[in-house]
């Protein structure tokens, strides 16, 4: 009888294991497919690298889809692009609006020296960012 409760234990044992193996596992995917979050650090635009900066309002619809476009643009591009925010009513992202006399949900392409090279209302699609940079 002890022998069978033993076994019983042991058992248990490796179904709580992996279970929470399992549980870690999916975390871990889940956490890895979460899109990245997008800079406001527009210091980086004339670093050496084309920008591409999106003037950001939480409010609109528009800016969540152009965010999931610029996603899936980086995700192609990977690091040769800074893909930035300038985030509407923030020092920073109201005194480059002002500098580029831009609007609320343009876009605007930096080449990497950090000339203005073109700029656009969104939405625009993945594979237009990826021809603009290129």
């Amino acid at each position: 009888m002890d022998k069978a409760k033993s076994n019983t234990k042991r058992k248990a044992l490796w179904v709580a294991i992996g279970i929470i193996a399992a549980i870690v596992l999916l975390f871990s995917l889940l956490v890895t497919q979460m899109p990245k979050g997008f800079t406001s650090d527009l210091e980086l635009i004339g670093t050496g690298k084309p920008a591409v900066v999106f003037v950001y309002d939480p409010n609109l619809v528009s800016s969540i889809t152009q965010t999931e476009q610029m996603n899936e643009a980086r995700d192609h591009l990977g690091d040769n692009v800074h893909f930035l925010l300038a985030r509407i009513a923030t020092p920073e992202g109201e005194a480059f609006i002002s500098k580029h006399n831009a609007q609320l949900t343009e876009l605007l392409l930096f080449d990497p020296a950090g000339n203005l090279t073109k700029r656009q209302l969104a939405v625009i699609d993945a594979n237009e960012l990826m021809r603009w940079v290129r």
